[in-house]
């Protein structure tokens, strides 16, 4: 079951600038930052709130790596903007399944690795209205003090 809006990606050319725009105008800060050289991002996730489940809902703002990337391409294409929304759930093995079994093409055989540890795909955009949409579990929270995340 989707539990939340997880985040909405936004596709930006200058992530630094991006970051101080939604800092200043709205007054987010930022949570998390990485690289995901897998995805060819760089990224931030800034925490808008806090949800029932114990997820939480942010923006994530996504800056190429690489003009090769999928982020790069869209933004080549596109220019800046929202580029997907994603859906929060307990079990993104099971709830892929679900939806593809309604028809929907699911992008990865098997979820990949997301933001912050967490496990995500990807449903085709023309099979949902024209939207990017990504399935996300969260990583189990990380205990304070403990560096390995469980």
């Amino acid at each position: 079951m989707l539990t939340r809006i997880d985040h909405i990606g936004i596709a930006c050319f200058d992530l630094d600038a991006t970051v101080e725009f939604y800092r200043a105008t709205y007054g987010f800060e930022v949570h998390h930052t990485e690289v995901n050289e897998e995805q060819g991002v760089r990224e931030a996730m800034l925490r808008i709130n806090g949800t029932d489940d114990g997820g939480a809902s942010y923006l994530q703002l996504l800056q190429p790596i690489r003009d090769d990337s999928p982020v790069g391409k869209w933004l080549a294409k596109n220019g800046e903007g929202v580029h997907h929304v994603a859906f929060g759930t307990d079990d993104v093995d099971a709830e892929s399944q679900a939806i593809g079994e309604k028809g929907v093409r699911v992008l990865y055989d098997r979820p990949r690795r997301g933001s912050m540890g967490s496990r995500i795909t990807f449903l085709h955009p023309k099979d949902c209205h024209g939207v990017l949409t990504e399935i996300v579990t969260a990583a189990a929270p990380q205990a304070p003090g403990d560096p390995s995340g469980h």
